[in-house]
């Protein structure tokens, strides 16, 4: 351990499992108080437990307004301060523009977008309180190109994308210290994305050795996190940062 984020206060969300708990470990590794949520409060709980340390499980719908609310003014009464905040909950839905419906739009759209937007809006003011901080918003390389087979994701993902890049230049302007970045993975090795390829592949078989070489692990997410959440990368506000071994700026296929 380096303690690279020692005395700091993290919130991490859908931390149950995949990239949040890959997270939570990481930063209570290095020195983090880590409060992580997710619905799940079984596997919740069990994975808290396992990293130990500082770690700490609450139950959490991400999408629920009063739940953000609830969860800030315990962080705050508990703890005093919010260092860190990784808004990585999110759900991958298989579905083309055509073939989406309405209610799975929404429900995608409050799940991965909304969340993020009230996260934000409730965590700022104590995150300003404590002298600045780090929000770090798990967006997806389909934020930058197209990916038809994911409509409501893809557009979802861009939309945090948006909203991250607004909510750095109010942070500089106002001169708070607190900064805000997403993160773009390409392909991740996890469960969820398991899930869904196990419902219906997308992907022509022969390539699926090229897709492989442009996706990363839990963990590489986790390090990238990490970095933002130090005081290392305190010149970084607004960065759109992409692990995607060049996925987006040149077609996989050339």
């Amino acid at each position: 351990m380096t303690d690279r984020v020692a005395g700091k206060v993290a919130i991490v969300t859908g931390a149950s499992r995949g990239v949040g708990r890959a997270d939570a470990e990481v930063l209570s590794r290095e020195g983090a108080t880590v409060i992580m949520t997710d619905i799940n409060a079984e596997a919740g709980e069990q994975a808290a437990a396992e990293i130990g340390g500082n770690a700490r499980f609450v139950k959490q719908d991400v999408s629920d307004e009063a739940g953000w609310q609830v969860l800030i003014d315990t962080v705050e009464k508990g703890y005093g301060r919010l260092d860190i905040l990784v808004n990585n909950a999110a759900i991958l839905q298989l579905a083309d523009v055509k073939s989406e419906t309405l209610e799975g739009w929404r429900r995608v759209q409050a799940i991965n977008t909304e969340s993020v937007f009230l996260a934000i809006k409730y965590a700022l003011p104590l995150m300003e309180k404590s002298g600045g901080g780090s929000i770090i918003n798990m967006s997806s390389s389909s934020a930058l190109v197209g990916m038809p087979h994911f409509a409501a994701y893809t557009a979802s993902k861009a939309a945090v994308r948006g909203l991250t890049q607004s909510v750095a230049v109010q942070c500089h302007k106002a001169g708070n210290k607190v900064r805000c970045n997403t993160i773009h993975p390409d392909g991740i090795a996890t469960p969820m994305v398991m899930e869904i390829a196990e419902q219906r592949p997308i992907m022509d078989p022969a390539k699926a050795e090229v897709a492989a070489s442009y996706t990363c692990t839990a963990e590489d997410v986790a390090q990238t996190v990490l970095f933002l959440a130090s005081d290392e990368s305190r010149n970084i506000n607004g960065a759109a940062i992409t692990l995607d071994n060049s996925a987006t700026i040149t077609p996989p296929y050339l």
